[in-house]
Protein backbone atom coordinates (compact mmCIF):
# COMPACT_ATOMS: atom_id res chain seq x y z
CA UNK A 1 0.00 0.00 0.00
CA UNK A 2 1.22 3.50 -1.03
CA UNK A 3 1.61 6.03 1.53
CA UNK A 4 1.92 9.60 0.94
CA UNK A 5 5.16 9.16 2.10
CA UNK A 6 6.46 6.74 -0.52
CA UNK A 7 4.20 8.65 -2.97
CA UNK A 8 6.29 11.85 -2.49
CA UNK A 9 9.25 9.76 -2.82
CA UNK A 10 8.69 8.06 -6.25
CA UNK A 11 6.96 11.42 -7.88
CA UNK A 12 11.32 13.05 -6.55
CA UNK A 13 12.59 9.84 -8.24
CA UNK A 14 10.74 10.10 -11.48
CA UNK A 15 11.13 14.05 -11.45
CA UNK A 16 14.84 13.50 -11.32
CA UNK A 17 14.64 10.76 -14.09
CA UNK A 18 12.66 12.93 -16.29
CA UNK A 19 15.14 15.57 -15.63
CA UNK A 20 17.92 13.27 -16.74
CA UNK A 21 15.82 12.32 -20.03
CA UNK A 22 15.11 15.95 -21.15
CA UNK A 23 19.08 16.88 -20.57
CA UNK A 24 20.49 13.86 -22.63
CA UNK A 25 17.82 14.62 -25.05
CA UNK A 26 18.30 18.05 -25.55
CA UNK A 27 22.37 18.08 -25.24
CA UNK A 28 21.91 15.21 -28.75
CA UNK A 29 19.85 16.97 -30.74
CA UNK A 30 22.09 20.21 -29.70
CA UNK A 31 25.15 17.97 -30.49
CA UNK A 32 23.43 16.70 -33.85
CA UNK A 33 22.66 19.86 -35.02
CA UNK A 34 26.06 20.70 -34.76
CA UNK A 35 27.94 17.05 -36.07
CA UNK A 36 25.58 16.92 -39.06
CA UNK A 37 27.57 19.78 -41.13
CA UNK A 38 30.96 17.39 -41.08
CA UNK A 39 28.48 14.14 -41.73
CA UNK A 40 28.32 12.70 -38.54
CA UNK A 41 25.75 11.28 -36.14
CA UNK A 42 26.24 11.49 -32.35
CA UNK A 43 26.83 7.82 -32.17
CA UNK A 44 29.16 7.97 -35.25
CA UNK A 45 31.44 10.52 -33.20
CA UNK A 46 31.46 8.73 -30.27
CA UNK A 47 32.71 5.79 -32.31
CA UNK A 48 35.51 7.62 -34.07
CA UNK A 49 36.17 8.79 -30.00
CA UNK A 50 36.67 5.89 -28.79
CA UNK A 51 38.76 4.27 -31.91
CA UNK A 52 41.19 7.16 -31.87
CA UNK A 53 41.18 6.76 -28.05
CA UNK A 54 41.58 3.16 -27.36
CA UNK A 55 44.95 1.77 -26.12
CA UNK A 56 44.73 -0.85 -28.77
CA UNK A 57 43.50 -0.73 -32.18
CA UNK A 58 39.40 -1.23 -31.29
CA UNK A 59 37.41 -4.53 -32.33
CA UNK A 60 33.69 -4.23 -33.32
CA UNK A 61 33.04 -6.07 -30.19
CA UNK A 62 34.77 -3.61 -27.66
CA UNK A 63 32.79 -0.77 -29.37
CA UNK A 64 29.52 -2.63 -29.21
CA UNK A 65 30.36 -3.22 -25.09
CA UNK A 66 31.77 0.71 -24.90
CA UNK A 67 28.47 2.44 -27.03
CA UNK A 68 26.52 0.02 -24.88
CA UNK A 69 24.77 -0.80 -28.59
CA UNK A 70 23.86 -4.45 -30.04
CA UNK A 71 26.79 -5.91 -32.04
CA UNK A 72 24.89 -6.29 -35.58
CA UNK A 73 24.02 -2.20 -34.56
CA UNK A 74 27.55 -1.71 -34.11
CA UNK A 75 28.64 -3.44 -37.50
CA UNK A 76 25.74 -1.48 -39.18
CA UNK A 77 27.68 1.26 -38.12
CA UNK A 78 31.00 0.68 -38.45
CA UNK A 79 30.19 -0.52 -42.31
CA UNK A 80 28.55 3.04 -42.81
CA UNK A 81 31.63 4.64 -41.62
CA UNK A 82 33.48 2.72 -43.85
CA UNK A 83 31.83 3.58 -46.84
CA UNK A 84 32.03 7.02 -46.03
CA UNK A 85 35.75 6.59 -45.71
CA UNK A 86 36.28 7.37 -41.75
CA UNK A 87 37.07 3.92 -40.84
CA UNK A 88 39.69 0.84 -41.88
CA UNK A 89 38.57 -2.30 -40.65
CA UNK A 90 41.40 -5.30 -41.09
CA UNK A 91 42.38 -8.62 -40.18
CA UNK A 92 44.17 -8.99 -36.55
CA UNK A 93 47.40 -10.07 -38.00
CA UNK A 94 47.79 -12.78 -34.79
CA UNK A 95 44.12 -14.01 -34.43
CA UNK A 96 42.61 -14.18 -38.03
CA UNK A 97 38.92 -13.94 -36.97
CA UNK A 98 39.43 -11.08 -34.92
CA UNK A 99 38.81 -7.52 -37.14
CA UNK A 100 40.60 -4.19 -36.16
CA UNK A 101 39.03 -0.70 -36.14
CA UNK A 102 41.49 2.15 -37.41
CA UNK A 103 41.07 5.42 -38.43
CA UNK A 104 41.84 6.63 -42.20
CA UNK A 105 42.95 9.74 -42.79
CA UNK A 106 39.55 11.36 -43.20
CA UNK A 107 38.30 9.83 -40.23
CA UNK A 108 41.54 11.85 -38.56
CA UNK A 109 40.47 14.92 -40.12
CA UNK A 110 36.26 14.55 -38.81
CA UNK A 111 37.33 13.19 -35.27
CA UNK A 112 39.49 16.87 -35.55
CA UNK A 113 36.65 18.54 -36.42
CA UNK A 114 34.27 17.01 -34.10
CA UNK A 115 37.02 18.07 -31.11
CA UNK A 116 36.63 21.28 -31.87
CA UNK A 117 32.58 21.42 -31.48
CA UNK A 118 32.17 24.21 -29.32
CA UNK A 119 28.12 23.06 -28.07
CA UNK A 120 29.19 20.66 -25.56
CA UNK A 121 32.05 22.50 -24.44
CA UNK A 122 29.85 25.90 -24.31
CA UNK A 123 26.78 23.80 -22.22
CA UNK A 124 29.06 21.99 -19.54
CA UNK A 125 30.98 25.38 -18.71
CA UNK A 126 27.84 26.88 -17.73
CA UNK A 127 28.68 24.63 -14.62
CA UNK A 128 31.81 25.85 -12.28
CA UNK A 129 34.46 23.42 -12.52
CA UNK A 130 33.36 21.66 -8.65
CA UNK A 131 30.11 20.95 -10.54
CA UNK A 132 31.50 19.67 -12.97
CA UNK A 133 33.37 17.74 -10.97
CA UNK A 134 30.79 16.49 -9.26
CA UNK A 135 28.57 15.89 -11.93
CA UNK A 136 31.10 13.34 -13.63
CA UNK A 137 30.86 11.43 -9.07
CA UNK A 138 27.26 11.32 -9.30
CA UNK A 139 27.31 10.09 -13.03
CA UNK A 140 30.13 7.78 -12.21
CA UNK A 141 28.09 5.87 -9.32
CA UNK A 142 25.02 6.00 -11.31
CA UNK A 143 26.81 4.62 -14.84
CA UNK A 144 28.75 1.74 -12.17
CA UNK A 145 25.37 0.49 -10.51
CA UNK A 146 23.31 0.16 -13.90
CA UNK A 147 26.34 -1.71 -15.54
CA UNK A 148 26.11 -4.03 -12.03
CA UNK A 149 22.19 -4.21 -13.04
CA UNK A 150 23.06 -5.03 -16.30
CA UNK A 151 25.66 -7.98 -15.44
CA UNK A 152 27.88 -6.09 -17.94
CA UNK A 153 31.85 -7.16 -17.62
CA UNK A 154 33.29 -3.34 -17.75
CA UNK A 155 36.22 -2.62 -19.70
CA UNK A 156 37.25 0.96 -20.13
CA UNK A 157 39.14 1.51 -23.64
CA UNK A 158 41.86 3.81 -22.12
CA UNK A 159 42.66 1.64 -19.28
Amino acid sequence: MKTRETSVILEGYGELWAMVNQVYWAMVRVTENELRPIGLSMIGAAALFLVKNAKTPATPAQLSRWLFREPHTVSGLLNRMEKQGLIRKTRDLERKNLVRVTLTEKGEKAYQQQSEMRIIRKLLSSLSPKQRNNLTTYLRILRSKALDELVVKRRSPFR
